[in-house]
């Protein structure tokens, strides 16, 4: 319809009346003038007007349905876990409920799991997948005693894992089974990290049929975390016994994190010990923080308690990225805790006297970067994640004041593994070399020093990310191939005014030289200063002024400059690209 307005009126108005009318009349509106000129139109569309007043009818009933209220039921009583009376338990043990240990990681306002909430502080619980598995067996079994899904952690997404200890002891069965397989296999697709909180018992031995030997059983979790290693880091916490099968994936993880007091993992619990060997063994003695930690190795690190145990993954993630095809991440830099001008009156010039190496490290990094791994377990070798000038690095250091930092079988394993997964995702590697080389002995050849050594040469040899290599002070023997010497392609080789470089120390080789001539020298005196004089010789032939002068190194910098040099090599070299041979894999690790 056509409808007639003043001259007066304004455009704006003249569409305000056009839509007015077209909704009150039901029909398409022009508005003229006396002119005959269109000042104003508006179509009517029927049907979104009618959607529309459908909207605002349902508006006005709007709530949960019966079937919503009781699916709501329904979930309320899967996320309260298994009986009360297992929960009760958790306290006396130093636990949390499962379903509050989620909430700790992921949800610091304190909201209930299985909600996203926005704390503010870039962790929130994403969602859960299998929360209703095992829902219609005869023996209810909540979420079938597994929980998994994403969830946002210090600013990163990532999948998780988590068992619930009040069913069935965490054990798993075929829907639990399923949901670790498809979370496992789904991180493979997204190149997103892993996040395994384990409190798990093992199989559930009475249950086993359907998911121990079958092809997408509980043996293909290995065959995950194996598809998995080196593609995505994979940090596993333990809050409890992981006995048998549940063991392997802490073994398989990246990181393992112990939490003291409650958590162990073993072959075969106590029970199946004493059964099998007539051993009576405490869980704690047989594989807890301590025996993991100081003997066997497998424990990376150990928290105090589950509040901790968050604190040390939070750390730790921080120097990693999401997947191997990314760099980590870098922050913004921040000065030494301490000057690196004592360096120098740190590093004694005598080769035989012990100091810490972390009185050096703490001179080079960024302050309050530092976060070492394994720090019981091979202790002459420190291995630690930690920046410079925000750049994340992994440090392999002798540590003089251990051993005279001589390399044992189980620093050399510690320090293979550690290069190994620092070059699979991408963090650079700084070698700080004070040591007399691989220990020697009958007792370290049966702990396997010449396998562990070669492992470790090996991985030195395979990195492929940025090296930097100092010659902090002694660097005798095949210690420097594994410290990845000249010969093992660092970008840069550095030596401080303290360096030495040789087949063997002074002491060794003056012995092995002149043993002979020495003996017949009869006058005791005359015989020391002999050997004082070969002494200065050999030390004069190994001193790193003679190896920058042979351009075995490629620089001797002041200690106080130790590390702006390195700053400025690993930016330099931040996107070089090496090459190794076109093969399968090697044989050696």
């Amino acid at each position: 319809m056509r409808i007639r307005v003043s001259d007066e009126t304004t455009e704006s108005e003249a569409q305000a009346i056009a839509e007015a009318l077209a909704e009150h009349f039901r029909d398409d509106v022009i508005l003229v003038v006396d002119s005959g000129e269109e000042v104003g139109s508006a179509s009517y569309d029927g049907e979104a007007s009618a959607q529309q007043s459908a909207e605002t009818a349902l508006d006005e009933d709007l709530g949960p349905t019966e079937r919503e209220e009781a699916l709501l039921d329904e979930i309320e009583e899967i996320l309260e876990g298994g009986p009360e009376k297992y929960k009760e338990q958790l306290p006396e043990d130093g636990k949390l409920f499962v379903r509050d240990r989620i909430d700790l990681w992921f949800n610091s306002e304190g909201t209930s799991a299985g909600s996203r909430t926005e704390s503010g502080d870039g962790n929130d619980f994403l969602f859960e997948d299998g929360k209703f598995a095992a829902f219609d067996d005869d023996d209810q079994l909540p979420a079938d005693g597994l929980i998994t899904g994403a969830a946002e952690f210090e600013g990163r997404d990532l999948h998780f894992m988590a068992n619930d200890y009040t069913v069935k002891r965490g054990s798993m069965a075929a829907k639990g089974v399923e949901k670790f397989l498809r979370m496992q296999q789904r991180a493979l697709k997204t190149g997103r990290p892993v996040l395994y909180l384990m409190d798990s018992s093992g199989g559930r031995i009475d249950q086993q049929t359907g998911f121990f030997a079958n092809r997408e059983g509980i043996g293909k979790y290995y065959y995950n975390h194996s598809m998995l290693s080196g593609r995505v880091p994979q940090i596993c916490v333990l809050y409890g016994p992981c006995i048998a099968g549940a063991a392997y994936t802490p073994m398989f993880a990246d990181f393992t994190v112990m939490v003291r007091d409650m958590s162990a993992m073993a072959i075969a619990s106590p029970r199946m010990v004493e059964m099998v060997t007539g051993e009576e063994i405490s869980l704690d003695d047989l594989g807890g923080p301590d025996v993991h930690s100081q003997y066997s190795g497998s424990a990376d690190l150990v928290a105090d308690d589950e509040e901790h145990a968050r604190e040390l993954v939070a750390q730790l993630i921080g120097y990693l990225p999401d997947n191997s095809d990314e760099k980590p991440p870098q922050t913004s830099g921040k000065a030494p805790q301490f000057s690196p001008e004592g360096i120098d009156s740190i590093v004694p010039q005598e080769p035989n006297k012990g100091y810490d190496m972390f009185d050096v490290i703490d001179r080079v990094v960024d302050a309050g970067s530092t976060l070492e791994l394994r720090p019981e377990y091979g202790k002459e070798i420190i291995t630690s994640f930690a920046r410079i000038d925000g750049r994340p690095v992994g440090i392999v250091a002798n540590q003089p004041n251990h051993r005279a930092g001589a390399i044992f079988p189980d620093a050399a394993e510690k320090a293979a593994q550690f290069i190994w997964t620092c070059d699979a995702y991408n963090v650079p590697l700084l070698y700080l070399c004070d040591t007399p080389g691989f220990m020697a002995g009958s007792s370290v050849e049966k702990e396997g020093i010449l396998e562990q050594g070669k492992k470790m040469i090996y991985a030195t040899s395979s990195a492929t990310v940025p090296k930097q290599s100092v010659v902090v002070r002694k660097a005798y023997g095949a210690g420097i191939y594994a410290m990845s010497g000249p010969a093992y392609d660092p970008e840069s080789t550095i030596g401080l005014p303290s360096g030495e470089i040789a087949i063997m120390g002074p002491e060794a080789a003056i012995n092995a030289v002149y043993a002979r001539k020495l003996s017949e020298i009869e006058d005791e005196e005359e015989r020391k200063q002999k050997e004082q004089e070969l002494r200065e010789e050999y030390r004069e032939d190994i001193d790193i002024h003679r190896m920058a002068s042979e351009v075995v190194v490629d620089e001797i910098v002041p200690p106080s400059s130790l590390r702006e040099e390195l700053t400025n090599r690993f930016a330099f070299y931040e996107t070089v690209e090496k090459d190794i041979p076109d093969k399968k894999h090697g044989t050696i690790i």
